[in-house]
């Protein structure tokens, strides 16, 4: 049976920003969920939120570079090198690890920016996340701290 891998775009960039990116990532895809969280979410801080654009670029990039996070087992690598190469902008996408919502029941960890996910065939609906890692708006780059952002 043959792996379902994600085919990058052609505007997808292979830099040595992108290559560090995804060596990172492969790394920290292997620290246990609880210390991946608080470390995403240290990451995250000060950044804005990233623009769905912006997330979707990053995501074709990181998929065009490395063939293990485009294969179907590589999702956790991917998202972190997603939210990475975003944060290299100052930005930051909505993080989340979780489970898909209907059979067959598997961990997934994917990646939001405004609300839509990114480079995922699947709908918003089909997945439950458990560990959320997204911009507060009081951290956001530009709003000051107490007041509110909307």
């Amino acid at each position: 049976m043959s792996t379902e891998m994600t085919m990058p775009g052609p505007g997808a960039r292979r830099g040595p920003r992108v290559r560090a990116a995804v060596g990172v990532a492969l790394v920290v895809a292997r620290l246990r969920p609880d210390r991946l969280r608080r470390l995403l979410t240290l990451l995250s801080r000060g950044a804005a939120p990233a623009p769905h654009a912006t997330a979707l670029a990053a995501y074709e990039s990181v998929v065009a570079t490395s063939r293990r996070c485009a294969g179907w087992y590589g999702c956790l690598p991917r998202s972190v090198a997603v939210a990475l190469l975003c944060r290299l902008s100052g930005t930051w996408p909505d993080w989340h690890a979780g489970v898909r919502a209907a059979p067959p029941f598997a961990p997934h960890a994917w990646v939001q920016a405004e609300g839509r996910l990114v480079g995922e065939r699947a709908a918003a609906s089909e997945y439950r996340p458990l560990i959320t890692v997204t911009v507060a708006p009081d951290e956001a780059v530009g709003v000051p701290e107490g007041t509110d952002a909307r």
